[in-house]
């Protein structure tokens, strides 16, 4: 369900700007989501400073994200992917343009980051204290979404009893847990072997399916990108400016080794080789 909550563009007033009652800031202002889209963002551009001055990351970048849309952000590693991702998510802020969302995202990093000395179920409800549900719902409400996610019975695992695949299953499950219409993940099976990582494909594909998620997918997996998405955004190196869309119309289920994808593939790879080799006569 859509919300007014108003989502800035991921910062809060700078130097010479001043928030008004409501919490907006008029110059690179902060901006309610309109419903028509999960995210949004609008000539975002972000640079760093670096020991030869300010280095640009990202230029002047451009894209929507529709409710209920499944998008991976493809690139080469270093061209400002998990930037791009930080920014939707509030993590930073850009150095111009504005990223409005439909409410505050969820986000799953590569790395489980669950509490050791908390079960998964805990880890879980952790989550769902944040978000204000009441104690007496939480652990009811924790094993239904262990259940959305193949955990039935994991409640009471604590971390170091779960295989690498059933903890990104609980970090799904409590990225799920915050009830957010978007979700965004930074390369979340890039650590799994090859199998693991084709199954959760399948699952995540399912619980996007059935929840009616907006998905943003960050990935340097050509193949990972073509197999989830219904659109691939491809980022030139650095400076990342979106070089290039498809919009896979490849019905589900997909498999990596499928004809339709596998050549879908070999034409985003080509298209990428082409980026880095531009990259690399600069």
């Amino acid at each position: 369900m859509a919300t007014t909550t108003p989502i800035a563009e991921t910062r809060t007033a700078g130097q010479g700007e001043t928030p008004g009652a409501d919490g907006t800031v008029t110059a690179g202002k902060t901006v309610t989501a309109a419903a028509a889209h999960a995210a949004r963002i609008e000539h975002v551009s972000k640079s760093f400073a670096g020991p030869a001055g300010q280095q640009l990351v990202l230029d002047d970048i451009s894209l929507d994200v529709a409710p209920g849309e499944f998008v991976t952000l493809l690139g080469a590693s270093g061209c400002g992917k998990s930037t791009l991702l930080n920014l939707v998510a509030g993590l930073d802020r850009p150095t111009a343009g504005t990223v409005t969302t439909d409410g505050r995202p969820a986000l799953m990093f590569q790395e489980h980051a669950l509490f050791p000395w908390l079960s998964a179920g805990k880890n879980i409800e952790l989550a769902l204290k944040l978000r204000g549900v009441p104690k007496s719902e939480r652990r009811g409400k924790a094993e239904e979404l262990l259940e959305l996610v193949r955990l039935k019975g994991a409640y009471g695992k604590r971390v170091h009893e779960l295989s690498g695949g059933m903890r990104q299953r609980v970090a799904m499950a409590r990225a799920l847990a915050q009830e957010s219409q978007l979700l965004l993940m930074d390369e979340p099976f890039a650590a799994l072997d090859a199998i693991t990582r084709d199954v959760l494909h399948d699952e995540l594909t399912r619980i996007w399916r059935e929840t009616k998620l907006s998905v943003l997918f960050v990935t340097h997996n050509v193949g990972e990108a073509v197999r989830l998405a219904e659109r691939v955004v491809l980022l030139s190196s650095r400076p990342g400016r979106v070089a290039r869309e498809w919009t896979v119309g490849i019905p589900h289920p997909r498999r990596i080794e499928d004809t339709a994808v596998a050549e879908l593939s070999v034409e985003i790879t080509e298209e990428l080789r082409g980026e880095i080799r531009r990259h690399g006569q600069h």
